[in-house]
């Protein structure tokens, strides 16, 4: 039998015929980058920081690569522990062959090639050519804002906590002017979920401390709690931040305000526990759509991820915290609160431009739909292209069946040429190479299409529906037009 077997990250790599390619090369390959969403550190990009060696950029917060390297029987010693930089990328290059059909082999490979120009595979074998290589290259090229600029990186938006001082996103702003070959802009995103009343009331009091020292009000009841947020708002707000985000395992219910909830908020600033454990949600709710009114009146996009499962792990949580790689994917029922919060919004025509990010595929089509059901407004004038969005496939889906899922879902139930496209969601500065990951995907479903008849062979219409989805739609939707 003779078969055709395809290079493995070729020029071609995704793309199964020529329509695929010529919607990629001819129309989207060359278009910027703007990543509304990562956790990228913003003193590594305001101080434009250079890294001592590979492990430090790729495996340090990693963990992705964490999950993969315990499943495959690495010793967290060399994950996480004491042994040194050079043992745990030996570590990490020797179980890279055993992810293959994981994402983690495809975006290994594709974060080797660019930047790095590599296109060994990386194994045992090969690992310490590859580390060698890689660290020259950063430490005489590769700072992270020139990472940022050779991926033509043009907007990152990053998450920060509202006590944040913001002094980085300040440096930036206050630079005479961008890098060489560079053209960047940072912008922080308000993301309030650690202030929100939890049950572990004595952490919640300290971030309330904090609070009150960012704002200068103290903050004692829910009006005071309110005027504190609306002032970090108003901060945020001025130094370009155009969007909040939020990340729930589940919506929390619709509230109203009553006495029993201003009780039990005065009672968690005194550091009391209330009797009644129903009363957190409640608050939440109540607090959150008071936000997001907020969020309306400013003009901002407001972002729900839901659906992670966090620290389900004790023994690893309480040993190195959250985000080690002790997630997954949460069941909790998503639809009904979700509708019911957006619906309080809209009622009173104060639900702003929304994006909404399942982790469950279950959830698919529901998520699909609920956009549809807020699309516009109250008047006919002023409508949004796409005001509702729902986000890209996310962490757990952030992979070839789940992009081309959450693309299929959309397409079916909503309208595919209104999507605002990829994010990175990451730490990483390697980790763009996602955004032409998603692209090649989008480009190979439309090349499929036509291929098959199911799409017409109008190339300049559906080149211009992928570059809309890659990068326009976003410029217009957080309103970034130059």
């Amino acid at each position: 039998m003779t078969t055709t077997t395809q290079p493995f990250i070729s020029e071609d790599f995704v793309l199964e015929n020529d329509y695929a390619r010529s919607l990629y090369f001819d129309y989207v390959q060359h278009l910027p980058i703007v990543d509304y969403h990562n956790h990228l550190p913003p003193d590594e990009v305001a101080n434009n920081r250079r890294y001592a060696n590979l492990t430090e950029i790729w495996l340090k917060g990693d963990h992705y690569k964490w999950r993969a390297m315990r499943t495959n029987g690495v010793p967290e010693s060399h994950i996480t522990g004491e042994q040194d930089d050079w043992t745990k990328f030996r570590a990490w290059a020797q179980t890279v062959p055993y992810t293959m059909r994981n994402p983690l082999y495809h975006w290994t490979h594709m974060e080797l090639a660019k930047p790095f120009g590599i296109s060994k595979l990386l194994n045992a074998d090969t690992a310490r050519s590859i580390y060698d290589s890689c660290n020259e290259q950063l430490q005489n090229r590769w700072s992270a804002r020139a990472l940022l600029a050779t991926y033509d990186v043009r907007i990152v938006c990053t998450t920060d906590d509202p006590t944040d001082d913001l002094r980085y996103h300040q440096q930036m702003r206050a630079e005479s002017g961008p890098t060489e070959g560079e053209a960047l802009t940072m912008l922080p995103t308000f993301r309030p979920d650690a202030l929100l009343p939890t049950a572990d009331v004595t952490g919640w009091r300290k971030r309330i401390d904090a609070l009150t020292a960012a704002s200068g009000v103290a903050v004692t009841d829910l009006n005071s709690y309110l005027e504190a947020m609306a002032r970090r708002i108003a901060t945020f707000d001025a130094l370009g931040c155009r969007a909040s985000d939020h990340g729930l395992e589940q919506m929390p219910p619709v509230a109203e305000r009553s006495t029993a909830l201003e009780t039990a908020f005065k009672q968690l600033v005194a550091g009391q526990t209330p009797t009644d454990a129903g009363v957190f949600e409640q608050l939440q709710g109540y607090l959150l759509l008071e936000l997001c009114r907020e969020y309306h009146r400013r003009g901002w996009v407001q972002q729900f991820h839901l659906g992670a499962l966090r620290n389900a792990n004790t023994r690893l949580f309480r040993r190195m915290g959250p985000n080690v790689g002790g997630d997954s994917i949460s069941d909790l029922p998503q639809v009904h609160r979700l509708a019911l919060f957006l619906d309080a919004l809209d009622q009173t025509d104060q639900l702003t431009k929304t994006v909404l990010y399942n982790l469950n595929p279950a959830d698919n089509e529901a998520f699909a739909t609920m956009i549809g059901n807020f699309q516009g407004g109250m008047t006919m004038a002023g409508s949004i292209p796409g005001k509702l969005q729902w986000g890209s496939g996310w962490w757990f889906l952030d992979q070839k069946d789940g992009m081309e899922a959450q693309i299929n879902a959309l397409s079916n139930m909503g309208l595919l040429s209104q999507f605002i496209g990829m994010v990175t969601d990451s730490r990483s500065f390697l980790s763009f190479s996602r955004h032409d990951y998603f692209r090649r995907i989008l480009c190979n479903l439309l090349g499929k299409d036509i291929h098959k008849g199911l799409l017409p062979n109008d190339l300049p219409w559906l080149g211009q529906i992928a570059a809309n989805i890659s990068y326009h739609n976003t410029i217009r939707y957080f309103s970034w037009e130059k």
